[in-house]
């Protein structure tokens, strides 16, 4: 039965009793325990043998313990999947423990009176909360139950429990996608397929939210979700300089990834966050994820303070990540439109990184969380060697047959001249974009070279 883990603890025993630890962290998941987080510890006692508690599957996690006396426990797979019915039974005493992976329903019968029977789970009873509960004689499941259950004591209501129905199968948590819409939202979408969608603007199958907004935040299921993966942001670089952009800018990429890491911390979600070298000044010739903070505009000031408070999930990832290219608005298809329409561009030629095409960013995504990845800040972006804005330009040029030499170049002060003489905000850029990979090389992830990716961009 995936998931479920039974274990001897170590119970000393002198003549004044017992010693145990019932539950240890690091020792659990030095031993493959997950680290499930529980919240609640409950004490269930039965002062006489012959109690039998109901098959019951409830929505958490659950770590079964003993603290006096002895049962037959009895666990029934109920969730989606080739092992949807398939049973596991076993005699426990104070020394032995058993985790029990949600979906997994749960039952014991007391085979010893003042029986006191404890366990942790990961998430806290709220009201009107219902679950499936099975029939403890169902013959599907053909438990062998020590004591037969007409000489049992069984609760009215586990009396009338229904039989193994594949119906009530439970199905596995899914996957939230925050700014669905966007670039990375839509390349998380064909990745992550069935997940929910939410953005600040209205599309097909994506429910607006607004989360900023508390009561609209508190509407959404959170106890469904696995993993909550945050693609929104304000990307206007040079708006978020202005007044209302710099409202706008903290909003979306501080304050709303603190919120999501106190629902992620709350509800035990793993929660990924995607991030850009703007947090960083570009003096380094290489970022690593290491390197201390140095945002030099308001955008990058606001993406720095919301990659710290995603640190405080304890289940996280960020993705850093730089010039994305996806489905939309972006620097690819700009320049495959001025090539295609005669247009001969300058572009600027002092600011050096690498192409990162969003479906990359949601293969990477998958990885980790498929792997179970260290939880941290990982750098990604295609591979290859490092280009300019021009560069990558005259790449693009090439391939939609114009020539190289159809780009010239600028540099980024005179760039800015240009959009400051006109009146514009203009924010500063960091020369330097280029990321270490060597993190997420060493998980077993290899990101595909960026100019092949832009090959197979142009084509698709």
């Amino acid at each position: 039965m995936p998931g479920l883990v039974v274990l001897r603890l170590d119970r000393r025993d002198d003549s004044r009793g017992f010693f145990k630890e019932n539950w240890q962290r690091q020792k659990m998941v030095d031993l493959g325990l997950p680290d499930f987080g529980p919240v609640q510890n409950n004490v269930s006692f039965n002062a006489e043998r012959g109690v039998t508690r109901g098959i019951h599957t409830e929505p958490w996690d659950k770590f079964v313990s003993l603290a006096t006396g002895r049962i037959f426990g009895a666990w029934v797979d109920m969730r989606e999947g080739e092992t949807f019915g398939a049973t596991f039974t076993l005699e426990m005493d104070t020394s032995v423990a058993v985790f029990v992976p949600r979906g997994v329903g749960n039952s014991y019968q007391v085979l010893e009176d003042a029986t006191a029977y404890t366990y942790l789970v990961n998430q806290h009873w709220r009201p009107g909360i219902t679950y499936p509960a099975l029939a403890l004689d169902d013959a599907a499941c053909a438990i062998d139950w020590p004591i037969p259950l007409t000489e049992a004591i069984i609760s009215d209501k586990d009396q009338n429990n229904p039989s193994l129905d594949p119906s009530t199968a439970i199905a596995p948590k899914k996957a939230l996608i925050v700014g669905a819409l966007g670039q990375v939202g839509r390349a998380l979408q064909a990745e992550f397929g069935d997940s929910d969608l939410v953005d600040i603007v209205e599309g097909d199958g994506v429910t607006v939210l607004d989360l900023t907004d508390a009561a609209a935040v508190a509407e959404l299921p959170w106890h469904d979700y696995a993993v909550v993966l945050n693609a929104a942001a304000y990307t206007a670089v040079d708006a978020a300089e202005t007044a209302d952009g710099r409202r706008t800018a903290w909003a979306a990429n501080a304050t709303a990834p603190a919120t999501l890491a106190r629902l992620a911390r709350e509800h035990g979600a793993t929660l990924v966050h995607y991030s850009s070298e703007y947090v960083f000044d570009g003096t380094a010739e290489e970022h690593t994820e290491d390197e201390p903070l140095s945002p030099l505009g308001v955008y990058a000031q606001a993406k720095a303070a919301g990659d710290i408070a995603v640190g405080t999930a304890p289940r996280h990832y960020v993705v850093r990540t730089s010039w994305v290219i996806g489905e939309g608005k972006n620097f690819v298809r700009t320049m495959t439109s001025l090539a295609s329409n005669g247009v001969s561009p300058s572009v600027v030629s002092d600011q050096v990184g690498r192409l990162t095409f969003a479906d990359e960013l949601a293969r990477a995504t998958r990885h980790l969380i498929d792997t179970d990845a260290p939880f941290g800040i990982y750098n990604v972006s295609n591979a290859g060697a490092p280009m300019s804005w021009a560069e990558i330009a005259r790449e693009v040029f090439t391939r939609s047959g114009r020539s190289a030499s159809d780009v010239s170049e600028t540099t980024t002060a005179e760039y800015a001249a240009g959009v400051l003489d006109k009146g514009g905000p203009f924010a500063p850029r960091p020369l330097q974009s280029v990321m270490s990979l060597s993190k997420i090389r060493a998980t077993g992830f290899e990101p595909e070279d960026a100019l092949s990716a832009l090959d197979r961009y142009l084509a698709g």
